[in-house]
């Protein structure tokens, strides 16, 4: 079986137009969500972290 890529490119071409493209709207909303995601994922881990920093601490009797 022999590779053409005239071929290839056809079929890559054929595939790409049946993707369906996010509009600007939906990827400027997806992007702020994102972001708004990692806020709340970095305070979250940030007061756990400080909370199992404070246990340990109390726990050990270092001062």
């Amino acid at each position: 079986m022999a590779f053409s890529p005239f071929k290839f490119l056809q079929e890559v071409r054929s595939e790409t137009a049946k993707v369906t493209w996010p509009t600007r709207r939906e990827t400027t909303i997806t992007t702020i969500m994102v972001f708004v995601m990692v806020a709340l994922a970095s305070v979250f881990f940030f007061a756990s972290d400080q909370l199992i920093r404070i246990l340990v601490t109390f726990l050990l009797g270092i001062h």
